[in-house]
């Protein structure tokens, strides 16, 4: 059972309605279930705002529905405070923030320091959110995460190890790092709750993307090979992100919850534990040096 807000939390400011049009900004657009749901949240009529590693990708899934385009590398933590800055100068107003971006990638230390994985799944969204967040609590923004099912699988996180450098594997790292989104969520609505923000991590599914390209885990194999044949197409998975962005909190999903199919899904246990979802931020605004 997913446990009840912490019992310090304030009372929750919803809106009461979500507004028709809606400036939406989205990580990892470049490609798979972002760009599927940049795509479908602008045929609702919604400003949607790209995001994505590759130049080239990202300007055309921009360009192919008239949106605006922002390139940063989350394995690079300088493009993320860039980026965030450019956010920042250019909307005025953001209602959601979707941290969609990640991937499971093999063994690498990044030039900020940290591992790969931990970087770019946990780190970077976190930084970026960090370096919003007057502009989501002004704009009583919702902040969705993409996860994954693979916390509850394979995470089990160590704060004294985030990086999991006593003993790495891809599947660890990953699953961790996606843990680590689920504790974000539920952390950050404690904190910012009551302030009109709030927040939901989903699993989009078992998507037929490029998923797992860059390691050698054994999703690899299952990603590509014949068995994406079996998986869900990314409209499905970008139909998930968008059922987030559109909703309205506290009436069709509830804020610091993790959602699979549009439903409240089965968590890890550590997820209960809001110590260490605490100790989980105040560890990675240490490591930000924020």
């Amino acid at each position: 059972m997913v446990p009840d807000r912490p019992a310090e939390a304030t009372r929750t400011a919803y809106p009461a309605v979500v507004p028709e049009q809606q400036t939406i900004v989205i990580t990892g657009a470049s490609d798979g279930i972002g760009a599927a749901a940049a795509r479908q949240l602008s045929e609702k009529g919604h400003r949607v705002v790209v995001v994505g590693r590759s130049p080239e990708k990202t300007a055309a899934v921009a360009d192919s529905i008239s949106a605006p385009a922002h390139v940063a590398d989350f394995a690079d933590l300088e493009q993320v405070r860039a980026l965030a800055g450019e956010l920042r100068a250019a909307y005025p107003r953001i209602d959601v923030l979707a941290n969609n971006a990640g991937g499971i990638f093999t063994q690498e230390t990044t030039a900020d320091g940290f591992d790969k994985t931990l970087q770019v799944n946990h780190l970077a969204p976190f930084l970026l959110t960090h370096l919003l967040l007057d502009r989501l609590v002004e704009s009583r923004a919702r902040v969705i995460q993409t996860s994954s099912v693979g916390h509850r699988a394979f995470g089990r996180i160590d704060l004294d190890d985030l990086d999991n450098r006593r003993a790495w594997r891809a599947e660890k790292a990953y699953g961790d790092a996606k843990l680590a989104n689920v504790l974000f969520t539920k952390e950050l609505h404690r904190r910012f709750s009551g302030k009109g923000v709030s927040a939901a991590a989903f699993h989009p599914g078992g998507i037929a993307t490029n998923f797992a390209s860059d390691t050698s885990s054994v999703m690899r194999f299952a990603y590509h090979s014949p068995l994406r044949h079996l998986m869900t197409s990314v409209d499905t998975g970008g139909r998930r992100l968008v059922w987030l962005a559109e909703g309205t909190p506290g009436v069709t999903w509830q804020s610091g919850e993790y959602y699979e199919r549009n439903k409240p899904g089965k968590v890890n246990p550590q997820v209960a534990d809001a110590d260490l979802a605490r100790g989980l931020w105040q560890r990675s605004e240490a490591m930000l040096e924020l």
